[in-house]
């Protein structure tokens, strides 16, 4: 069982335990991300572009935007998995739902910057980390956001430096998956949060794998697509113009469909018999 912690709430946390679930469900996981949004897409969509604008504008404080950004990404990820609760159940989630994580209580408020403050250090560690491989340069475009040339990108040095981070990047996203909505629904606390989400995602190992493939076919299709279109219509301008709207409409669907991964791997203790509780 998912122990609860003391909360200043006015509804207690109702305790949790792990699931497993088959592989398909990572493919139902992307449908039903994609059918909720579609329930609300304006809301959704709004969302997100204001997620994404946040985010910006806290990265252009001077020497600490980057990391600031990076310590409120689950706390908004919590406010994205809220506004999909809300859309899957009927709702019109307004703008507010964002920073759902900052209106609860203090208590779990302070959680949730704590994983934050994990998540940067985290990521800041691997970005150190490819540093050592390139001098920098892969760190330095990532928070920065410059363009490299073309013969950075073809270095050896660069190529090694971008793959290690990604595989090291693996773990870190598998502890993190869970773990912030753990702590908002279920009041886990940030360090065993990390560990039960870690858990959740190793359990479920090929639901995942499949959740993450079939997002890589949706966004390869519609890679192809706008290709196709480009080809039809000759005019490579206008799918330029397209293409950005798409890919962020298609990243809202992601979002919305992590929320069905966490719904899923984590069923309450009343609901039938979840495979393995854990303490």
């Amino acid at each position: 069982m998912l122990p609860n912690t003391p909360s200043s709430s006015t509804a207690p946390a109702q305790p949790v335990a792990l699931n497993v679930v088959p592989a398909a469900a990572g493919k139902a996981w992307v449908k039903q991300g994609i059918q909720t949004f579609f329930k609300q897409p304006l809301a959704l969509g709004g969302l997100f572009f204001m997620f994404l604008a946040v985010v910006s504008i806290i990265s252009i404080v001077p020497m600490i935007g980057g990391a600031l950004a990076l310590i409120v990404l689950p706390a908004a990820t919590v406010g994205l998995m809220e506004a999909t609760k809300q859309a899957d159940a009927g709702t019109f989630p307004m703008p507010s739902t964002l920073f759902t994580a900052f209106k609860i209580n203090p208590a779990k408020t302070r959680n949730i910057l704590l994983l934050g403050v994990g998540y940067a250090a985290s990521f800041l560690l691997v970005l150190g980390i490819s540093a050592l491989l390139d001098g920098g340069q892969f760190a330095q475009m990532y928070l920065s956001g410059e363009v490299v040339s073309k013969q950075v990108l073809e270095t050896t040095e660069f190529q090694m430096a971008t793959w290690v981070s990604m595989v090291l990047y693996v773990p870190i996203s598998m502890m993190f998956w869970h773990s912030p909505a753990l702590v908002h629904w279920h009041d886990v606390p940030p360090l065993k949060a990390l560990f039960f989400s870690w858990m959740a995602c190793i359990r479920n190992l090929t639901a995942m794998m499949v959740f993450v493939l079939s997002w890589i076919a949706v966004f390869l299709l519609g890679g192809t697509a706008m290709a196709l279109v480009a080809g039809l219509t000759g005019s490579e301008s206008m799918v330029s113009m397209v293409m950005l709207p798409v890919a962020l409409l298609m990243a809202t669907m992601f979002f919305c469909s992590i929320y069905f991964s966490v719904r899923d791997c984590f069923k309450p203790l009343n609901d039938g018999h979840p495979d393995t509780p854990v303490a």
